[in-house]
């Protein structure tokens, strides 16, 4: 196997890196297409060899360049590696319409391939048709254009967020009822006034605490606008050009065209798993809502509405009021260096894992990287890059650095967070765990023959179940106990997090009212291409959750999932109905019997089966909503 990246050590290296180690790939992926369609493969297991080196080439060049993009601190370096991308999706759409290129696969005998080489050259085949490789040559002409056009549009969408921050100034007195080691961290300025941006920890703190609702409906307001006026043709492009792609390979739809090899599978079946998802939690929305619009009045009698900004604000005062759940209480107990050490304790024991701390140089001196070992043999490694900082990506997300394949290339992946250094939210703790799911998957899922297999390459409505199922350790007690500690290193109280977990369930099914309205702007924005973003994107929300939004925002030029996820974002739905059937699956969440299944039977297969295989496997059953209706409070169908 060869050696993890070695990234440079010297600042003026990181333009080299991210330029001719990138080309040198693309370059290699050109020599390898030729042998591939001037004969040199002889049996369908040399064609698929070939093939197998030829994605190990252009996954590391698109995952490398990609990451670079969101995370190096320097403006050109971010450049050339977004200039890299875009080359490295165009090089894919090349060779997915390449006619002469497919027929090699086409032509190809699958007698004598053992199940997995026969089920990666029968996706392969797939893949060609998708993208259009036996159609004329016209057609494969114009696929490209789009193909070409699409990622330039997804990089500059993308960049629109990541570089979009915008500040308030409010008063001192409108930041009331923050924690003091925000104010400490926002100190008062020349004129008498406090600076709050939109960046993921001001924002978290300003809605969970601030008492002053202009101040939160004024934060909220700057956040949804993060990208506007920028992304509004930006988008308005992507969604009319996906369309005239999905129409010139036959598909009615874009969102049909993505579904087809997802568990999905067709975009009807989204539509009616959205309005399954509306059944299951209307009635109780309705309900939480009619009591977060009475406590509201309590402090704004002539309120018309729950607002978006009010959300999370009203939600932490009746936690406190109704559970006794004091949120700056529960942030005691959750200093960032305490909850790293508990998430590597926790999943080490788990998976039968060890992090090894790597002194090793990497593109920021914030970045942690650890070998994952077991028994002595190194599994992977990867990169924690988990505080804010100027010009990085600005939510939370796992990165692919490098695909595993068995004895050749030894996976990397990055997670890339924006937390704080001192005291986190209980709901940041979460995030954690969630985005470190992606990150162990990929890296346990790397020990894959074949590279289009490795890692999470699961289908993509099936890919964020076993990071939401992770979330469910940051609500045991016990699990809480050992790293969740109080400045004079006291456990959190275990009665406490009872009524955390009380708290959470109310407010549930309003959250998922607004995962719900994502949703369907997602599929909507595609299906509709309306001409008024605002206006449909407004309409979907009023629709799907009684939670006002703010009049005259433009949220969809900062929902960055629009350009990854496209029309599925009904995909974090989908994947928490399986993921709330998988824990039923254990016989207690630190239970090593149960843990060590689930290991092999999800994680480590990778993409080599199809998900709901994965999961028959594990539960010795398909999977069914019944566990996700009663986490929801909704009755059995």
């Amino acid at each position: 196997m060869t050696e993890p990246i070695v990234f440079p050590a010297a600042s003026a290296d990181w333009l080299a890196f991210a330029t001719t180690r990138t080309d040198e790939r693309l370059a290699r992926v050109d020599e390898l297409a030729a042998r591939l369609k001037d004969g040199t493969a002889r049996t369908a297991l040399e064609a698929l060899q070939l093939w197998n080196d030829l994605q190990i080439a252009l996954r590391s060049a698109h995952s490398e360049s990609e990451l670079l993009s969101e995370v190096h601190p320097d403006r050109a370096v971010r450049e050339a590696a977004e200039s890299r991308t875009a080359a490295a999706q165009a090089k894919d759409a090349e060779l997915m319409t390449d006619a002469e290129l497919a027929a090699v696969f086409v032509a190809s005998d699958a007698a004598g391939l053992d199940a997995d080489a026969a089920r990666l050259l029968e996706r392969i085949r797939r893949d060609f048709r998708r993208g259009g490789a036996d159609r004329d040559a016209e057609t494969r002409e114009r696929l490209r254009e789009f193909a070409a056009r699409e990622a330039d549009l997804g990089i500059a969408f993308g960049r629109s967020i990541r570089e979009g921050r915008r500040e308030i100034r409010v008063a001192p007195d409108s930041l009331a009822g923050v924690p003091e080691d925000f104010l400490a961290q926002h100190p008062v300025g020349d004129d008498g006034l406090v600076a709050v941006s939109t960046d993921n920890l001001d924002v978290t703190v300003v809605m969970s605490y601030a008492h002053d609702r202009e101040t939160r409906m004024a934060l909220r307001r700057a956040r949804a606008d993060l990208a506007w006026p920028e992304n509004d043709a930006v988008l308005a492009e992507l969604l009319e050009l996906r369309q005239q792609h999905a129409e010139l390979l036959g598909y009615a739809s874009w969102a049909d065209y993505e579904t087809e090899d997802r568990m999905a599978g067709s975009a009807a079946r989204v539509a009616s798993f959205l309005e399954e998802v509306d059944g299951a939690t209307k009635v109780a929305s309705e309900a939480e809502y009619e009591l977060l619009l009475e406590r509201l009045r309590q402090d704004v009698p002539d309120a018309e509405g729950v607002t978006s900004a009010d959300v999370q604000y009203l939600l932490d005062r009746l936690h406190e009021e109704r559970f006794a759940v004091d949120a700056q209480q529960v942030r005691r107990h959750l200093d960032f260096s305490r909850v790293l050490e508990g998430l590597l304790t926790t999943t080490g024991r788990l998976f039968d894992v060890e992090y090894r701390p790597v002194d090793a140089s990497a593109w920021h001196d914030d970045v942690r990287s650890y070998d994952v070992v077991r028994a002595g043999s190194l599994l992977g490694r990867i990169h924690l890059d988990l505080h804010p900082r100027e010009g990085k990506y600005n939510h939370a997300a796992c990165f692919p650095v490098a695909p595993g394949v068995r004895d050749r290339v030894v996976p990397e992946a990055a997670l890339v967070c924006n937390f704080p250094t001192g005291l986190m939210e209980h709901r940041q703790v979460q995030t954690f765990f969630h985005e470190f799911g992606h990150l162990v998957h990929d890296i346990l899922g790397g020990d894959q023959e074949w590279a289009p297999f490795s890692g999470v390459a699961t289908e993509w409505d099936f890919v964020e179940a076993p990071s939401q199922m992770l979330e469910e350790w940051v609500w045991d007690a016990d699990v809480l106990a050992s790293f969740a500690r109080d400045e004079t290193g006291a456990p959190i109280p275990a009665e406490l997090v009872a009524r955390m977990r009380e708290a959470d369930a109310f407010g549930r099914a309003l959250l998922v009212r607004t995962q719900l309205g994502h949703a369907r702007v997602s599929y909507h924005l595609h299906m509709d291409r309306p001409a008024d973003l605002a206006a449909a994107t407004e309409h979907w929300y009023d629709v799907s959750s009684p939670v006002l939004q703010l009049p005259g925002s433009h949220s969809y030029a900062a929902f960055g999932h629009l350009t990854g996820y496209g029309s599925c974002y009904y995909t974090y739905q989908w994947s928490l109905v399986i993921a709330r059937d998988l824990l039923t699956g254990f016989a207690g969440l630190m239970d090593l019997a149960s843990a060590t299944r689930y290991r092999r039977e999800i994680l480590e297969p990778g993409g080599s089966r199809d998900a709901a295989d994965l999961v028959e496997a594990f539960l010795g059953r398909p999977f069914t909503v019944d566990a996700y209706r009663a986490w929801m409070g909704a009755p059995a169908a």
